[in-house]
């Protein structure tokens, strides 16, 4: 029998990354999605195979469905969004986790949960295993993503410890590639419309602060590596770590500046005119951030293929093709 999967939060950017991969691996994928962030047109080419199915609906609400697989990607996650309706965000985090993880209790699924690296905050462990805590503000203005992140975390653990749910975890280091929103507010497609659009670049502090960029398809495959794997092995992993929890940091250890990333953003459009502007730095912004990939690599054989330089070519050429005149009030 062919498998069926479900995507919460699946027309969104790796969402719908996700699903065009299942699909092309004969799967039957339903895509769940309030489309807040998200977006029909990441899966219109999508909508035409008789192996996908589009639900609107917000994961907040119980929902039904029988299905072998379920990704919860249902969040927003950029700080534009998720800073816009912050108990909604917090909200779909926890009650979006709970409402997938009762389904999957009820119905026998396995359930594969994107975490982020922001469960971390500003870490002052460096790079960050996933045995490291965190160093999270409760009350800051991220921290409705944060500790929703955080929460729904916990809500897997013990699904898993008190109903031997097979729940997978992941933390995702920043992400980026074609279908990211132009006005996410994330810092690579900030760069890229800013630059595209003749805008200052600008830049919070002095630029200094780190962080580590995965192209879209690096961080598919090794989802795709994580479900495929049979809960037994995973559970002898971690027995053998002396972990009890299946989480993994998936990102690209490679460590740029943001001052770095922008001059790479303007030799990539060398026709922009844009300049490099400097902003007080935001409260609570990480001021380095890297994945330690050691558990990925050894339960996985994974590792990012795609350097920074290749994939932000990728990424420009999208924005440019396709969404240069979508730029407006980018900061």
């Amino acid at each position: 029998m062919t498998k069926k999967v479900l995507i919460t939060g699946g027309a969104g950017f790796i969402g719908s990354h996700l699903a065009r991969r299942l699909l092309a691996d004969g799967l039957e994928v339903t895509v769940m999605d309030n489309l807040f962030t998200g977006t029909k047109a990441n899966i219109y080419a999508l909508l035409d195979n008789p192996r996908f199915t589009f639900i609107l609906h917000d994961v907040t609400q119980p929902f039904w469905g029988q299905f072998d697989e379920i990704y919860n990607l249902a969040c927003p996650a950029s700080p534009i969004h998720y800073q816009r309706n912050p108990v909604e965000t917090i909200k779909t985090s926890f009650l979006g986790m709970m409402n997938v993880l009762e389904l999957a209790l009820k119905t026998k699924a396995k359930v594969f949960y994107t975490s982020t690296s922001e469960i971390y905050g500003d870490p002052e462990i460096h790079p960050q295993p996933e045995s490291y805590w965190g160093n999270v503000n409760t009350i800051g203005m991220r921290s409705c993503y944060d500790e929703g992140k955080r929460a729904a975390e916990t809500l897997c653990a013990d699904y898993l410890r008190e109903y031997h749910v097979d729940v997978r975890m992941i933390r995702i280091f920043n992400t980026y590639g074609p279908n990211m929103h132009p006005q996410d507010g994330r810092v690579i497609s900030n760069f890229i419309m800013q630059a595209l659009n003749n805008r200052d670049i600008t830049l919070y502090g002095d630029g200094s602060q780190t962080r580590s960029f995965q192209f879209v398809d690096d961080l598919i495959r090794a989802m795709q590596a994580f479900m495929n794997l049979e809960q037994s092995t995973i559970t002898a992993f971690y027995h053998s770590k002396q972990m009890n929890m299946p989480v993994l940091n998936i990102g690209n250890p490679d460590e740029y500046t943001i001052k770095e990333l922008a001059e790479e953003t303007l030799r990539q459009i060398p026709e922009s005119t844009s300049q490099l502007v400097y902003m007080p730095l935001p409260k609570d912004d990480p001021k380095r951030r890297k994945p330690d990939i050691t558990l990925a690599g050894e339960l996985l054989n994974w590792s990012p293929r795609i350097p920074l330089r290749e994939g932000l070519a990728k990424a420009i050429a999208y924005f440019s093709g396709n969404n240069k005149e979508n730029f407006e009030n980018s900061r």
